[in-house]
C-alpha cells in the first residue's frame, strides 16, 4: 500500500526530530540556561536538555504513527499547528531568549519550527480524510 502524505511526514519528520534530540543532548545536555554559554548544533540550532527532549518525544510519536492512515494525519496537523504556534512565540521571545525560561531559541530554530509547521498543515490537508479503497483484481475474486 502506497504511503500517504501525512504517513511519510510522520516517518522523514519524525526520524529528523529523533535525530535531533539524540544529537542535541551531545552539545549540551543541561537542563539550565545560560546566556552565556550557549550550545548550538551544528553551530545553528540552540539547545539544552528541554529542547533535545521535546525534540526526542514529538519525533518518537512521528515513528510511532508513521504506519496509521488516520494517526499520521492528525499527527501532521497536529505537529503542524503546534509548531507554528512554537514559531510565533519565538518570534515573540526574539532571538537568543529561552521560551518560559526553559527552551533556548533563535532565529534558526524559529525557521525550522515554521517549516515543520507548514510542511505538516500541508501534508495533512493533502492526504484525504480516509485511504483510497483497495481493489482486488476480478478473475482473483471470482477463482474464490
Amino acid at each position: 500500500m502506497e504511503r500517504s502524505p501525512a504517513q511519510m511526514y510522520a516517518l522523514v519528520i519524525g526520524a529528523v526530530l529523533v535525530a535531533a534530540g539524540i544529537l542535541g543532548f551531545f552539545y549540551n545536555a543541561s537542563f539550565g540556561i545560560d546566556p552565556v554559554e550557549r550550545d548550538a548544533v551544528l553551530g545553528i540550532l540552540d539547545v539544552n536538555a528541554w529542547h533535545n527532549l521535546v525534540h526526542l518525544s514529538t519525533g518518537a510519536l512521528g515513528l510511532a504513527v508513521a504506519s496509521s492512515y488516520a494517526g499520521s494525519r492528525v499527527y501532521a496537523y497536529g505537529l503542524g499547528f503546534v509548531y507554528l504556534l512554537v514559531t510565533i512565540i519565538g518570534f515573540v521571545y526574539g532571538d537568543g531568549e529561552a521560551i518560559f525560561g526553559l527552551i533556548p531559541i533563535n532565529t534558526e530554530d524559529n525557521a525550522f519550527h515554521l517549516l515543520l509547521g507548514v510542511a505538516g498543515l500541508a501534508a495533512g490537508a493533502a492526504s484525504p480524510e480516509a485511504p483510497a479503497p483497495t481493489t482486488t483484481r476480478p478473475d482473483i475474486a471470482q477463482a474464490r
